[in-house]
């Protein structure tokens, strides 16, 4: 009866290895590859640009109170 508990469990941690690689996989694929088309072809995947809001000054006029 053990010897079955442990076949048992090593195939179902075989099947979760094997979804989390399949998953990691696409993950992979979905990031790094190209996916939006131009009018020359597809672009390559890109960074993103980030930029910070404006200076101190750019806020709300007044705080809120509450």
């Amino acid at each position: 009866m053990a010897g079955e508990a442990g076949s048992g469990a090593l195939r179902e941690l075989i099947l979760v290895v094997a979804v989390a690689l399949a998953g990691l996989l696409l993950a992979m694929v979905a990031a790094f590859a190209p996916w939006h088309a131009t009018p020359a072809g597809n672009a390559c995947a890109g960074l993103v640009e980030l930029h910070s809001p404006g200076g101190a000054g750019s806020g709300p006029a007044n705080a809120h109170v509450g």
